[in-house]
């Protein structure tokens, strides 16, 4: 049964955090099965966040003149094509075979991953509004910078919600995913 999923949550429900309780997420560098491919995912997940804090601040940069119009043109059409492109590959991979892998492993985590997969999908349609205002903008800043100023307002208003967004879901996701693979002792 498909259960519908509040995306605006702040955290991960509490009845999806009970092995996290046995495996707390400081504990987590120290447990032996705490793999290179769960901190290589990991690494991902901080990238991602490294990227969405880069294409708010950049914008912001241009917003507040602090950044040539050019220059930014080019560094957010480069941060924001690395975090979309990577993003969608990302959770593509984690919806198709990583997410399977793990509900196998442990029933219990089906609604959770779930949950997860239904972010993945809201992050779609918030990634696709991105893409195509950046790409307005960054195309505007060559056209008509006056406009791509006054455009720029919304790219900046969707840069600042990928970025919430993605620093809640990733938490999540290490939050119900880490402590099954370290009780599974999966990926190992």
């Amino acid at each position: 049964m498909t259960r519908q999923h509040d995306i605006s949550r702040e955290a991960l429900p509490q009845e999806m955090r009970f092995l996290l309780r046995d495996y707390p997420r400081d504990a987590w560098p120290e447990n032996p099965h705490f793999t290179r491919s769960i901190r290589n995912w990991m690494g991902a997940h901080q990238s991602f966040r490294q990227l969405g804090e880069i294409a708010r601040g950049e914008t912001e940069l241009y917003l507040t003149k602090g950044r040539d119009p050019q220059e930014f043109a080019a560094r957010f059409a480069e941060f924001g094509n690395l975090l979309v492109r990577n993003l969608h590959g990302h959770h593509t991979w984690e919806d198709r075979k990583f997410f399977p892998e793990l509900e196998g492993a442990d029933p219990r985590f089906a609604e959770g991953l779930e949950m997860l997969e239904g972010d993945h999908a809201e992050m779609d349609a918030l990634l696709d509004q991105f893409t195509r205002q950046g790409n307005r903008v960054v195309q505007l800043v060559t056209l008509d910078e006056g406009q791509a100023r006054n455009e720029a307002g919304l790219l900046h208003d969707l840069a600042a919600r990928l970025e919430g967004f993605l620093a809640r879901h990733l938490s999540d996701e290490e939050d119900l995913v880490v402590p099954l693979l370290l009780h599974h002792k999966l990926r190992g």
